[in-house]
């Protein structure tokens, strides 16, 4: 087949199976297997119509200014958390604390901007922890980033100037409603809590200041409804200059606070 036909062949079965624009994903793997030939280009076409993510059949995400290892042990990279990033970068930091690390991509985006910090991923799974050490390698960073398998902060010692976390913020009543590339192909755990989908900002927020220097930040990604609530937490637990930041959709997406 030429490569028209191709297209037009890849770009029909992604359509049956559901993917919205289709012409615009079968180019996109096309470009990444042109050289590998047809069978390699349709093979990752039906993985795709399988509905697995893009970047997993790819195996990358560009995220914020870099591209990063992506496998079925972490999250796919969103452009919603790259308001975190942003937020956290509106202040200097040296010392930075990545709760449930995953890909690495929130600590490595960071460390990357603030070339003089260092920083500390933690996650709970191991094999997330071999793809952030992975993207540190591939971006340089292995001298300042450190990563260490931990529940939250059972693990973790020393103080910080920023703590930041993305968590399982998905109520388990919800992940029936997820798209099947999220609910079938991403890591359950970093997903949902099994709960509401607040555990772990009750969690961290008890327990982030014996981490934070004074002056420290807080900062969380959250789902779209959850900003009150999570405002809420980080008050009681004696946050001040608390925030909540919509991502570029107006939605509310990141909570802010300052260990007083």
């Amino acid at each position: 087949m030429t490569e028209d036909e191709l297209l037009r062949k890849g770009a029909s079965t992604l359509s049956d199976a559901g993917i919205p624009d289709p012409m615009r994903e079968a180019r996109i793997l096309w470009r990444a297997t042109s050289f590998d030939g047809a069978d390699a280009y349709l093979a990752k076409v039906a993985q795709r119509a399988s509905r697995m993510p893009l970047s997993q059949v790819l195996g990358y995400r560009d995220f914020y200014k870099h591209r990063f290892i992506v496998t079925r042990d972490v999250l796919d990279p969103r452009p919603d958390t790259e308001t975190l990033i942003e937020t956290a970068l509106r202040a200097p930091f040296t010392r930075l604390l990545d709760l449930g690390t995953g890909s690495g991509c929130i600590l490595l985006s960071l460390l990357a901007e603030q070339p003089a910090a260092t920083g500390l991923g933690t996650d709970i799974s191991k094999a997330a922890l071999d793809v952030a050490g992975q993207n540190a390698t591939a971006l340089g960073l292995t001298g300042r980033a450190d990563f260490i398998q931990s529940n939250w902060f059972a693990n973790v010692t020393g103080q910080f100037d920023l703590i930041v976390s993305n968590p399982p913020y998905i109520a388990a009543s919800e992940m029936d409603d997820l798209q099947p590339e999220v609910r079938l192909f991403e890591p359950r755990g970093a997903l949902t809590d099994e709960a509401d989908g607040l555990s772990a900002y009750r969690i961290i927020a008890c327990n982030a200041q014996s981490r934070l220097v004074t002056g420290g930040r807080l900062i969380f990604e959250i789902g779209p409804s959850q900003g009150a609530v999570v405002s809420a937490l980080l008050e009681s637990a004696g946050f001040t200059d608390i925030q909540v930041i919509p991502d570029l959709d107006g939605r509310n997406r990141v909570v802010s606070g300052k260990n007083p």
